[in-house]
C-alpha cells in the first residue's frame, strides 16, 4: 500500500512535511553511523570496553536510514533481507 499525497490548497504541505521528514531521517541516520561507528571501532581498537555502547545505539542509525528512504527502496530493502536470509 502506498500512500500518494495530492496538492490541492493546503494539502502541499503534507506532503512538503513527509519529504522533509524522510530526508532529515535519511541525513540524521547518514550522520548516526558516522559518529556512532567511529566511536565504537576507536573502543574497539584501542582496547578499551565496548560495553557503554549498547546493540540498539549501533541499530538505531540504520533505522533512520531505512525510514528515510522512498517507499519503493524500502520495498527493495526488505526483499533483499528475505533473499539475503532465507
Amino acid at each position: 500500500m502506498r500512500l500518494k499525497f495530492q496538492v490541492v490548497g493546503g494539502c502541499w504541505v503534507a506532503h512538503w512535511l513527509v519529504n522533509g521528514c524522510k530526508k532529515c531521517l535519511l541525513w540524521f541516520g547518514y550522520a548516526g553511523v558516522v559518529v556512532i561507528y567511529a566511536g565504537f571501532f576507536y573502543l574497539l581498537f584501542s582496547g578499551q570496553s565496548t560495553a557503554p555502547i549498547h546493540w540498539f545505539f549501533l541499530v538505531s542509525p540504520w533505522l533512520c536510514i531505512y525510514f528515510g528512504l522512498p517507499s519503493e527502496q524500502q520495498q527493495s530493502v526488505v526483499r533483499w533481507f528475505f533473499k539475503k536470509f532465507k
